[in-house]
């Protein structure tokens, strides 16, 4: 089981990379793009609610200069959930599905930059290997049993908290 919590949540990066390259290939194949967003709703909302809960209150916790960086992280992650939720109830054929799919894929293509150049390598030199450890194996264990649909109540209670912040 991986520990490491840098190399779990880039690994969820490139799963998610990889949906959204499937997603640009398929043309127009509205079922084939049906697909592929219930499967990046899927992967995001396990992906945020993962981060949310553990990773970044622990950063905010051990490493408090970082602060600024994850409040703007909490934000993406909100604006994620937000787009995720009307994906996930929308038509394949909708006038505004394959657009809003681009923006959501843009805003976390735009995040998950920022997270692998800057701020991962920061919380790689400000903790030990120890809190690595301890983070990654609390996030392998979260993943496990994290919310898979948006729709999800402890998937919209962190939306909502987010709201309400």
């Amino acid at each position: 089981m991986q520990t490491d919590p840098i190399e779990l949540l880039t690994e969820d990066h490139r799963q998610i990379r990889r949906l959204f390259q499937e997603f640009r290939d398929a043309g127009d194949d509205t079922t084939r793009k049906k697909q592929l967003v219930d499967q990046m709703i899927e992967a995001l909302t396990v992906h945020t609610y993962i981060e949310n809960e553990c990773m970044y209150p622990e950063t905010r916790r051990l490493l408090p200069d970082l602060d600024d960086e994850v409040l703007e992280s909490y934000e993406e992650h909100h604006v994620a959930d937000v787009l995720c939720l009307e994906l996930a109830a929308m038509s394949p054929d909708h006038d505004h599905f394959d657009a809003k799919t681009t923006v959501l894929m843009e805003l976390v293509e735009h995040h998950i930059g920022e997270e692998e150049q800057e701020w991962f390598p920061k919380v790689r030199s400000g903790l030990s290997t120890e809190q690595l450890q301890t983070i990654g194996q609390r996030l392998a264990e979260m993943k496990e049993t994290a919310p898979r649909k948006p729709t999800a109540p402890r998937a919209l209670k962190k939306a909502l908290d987010a709201v309400r912040a």
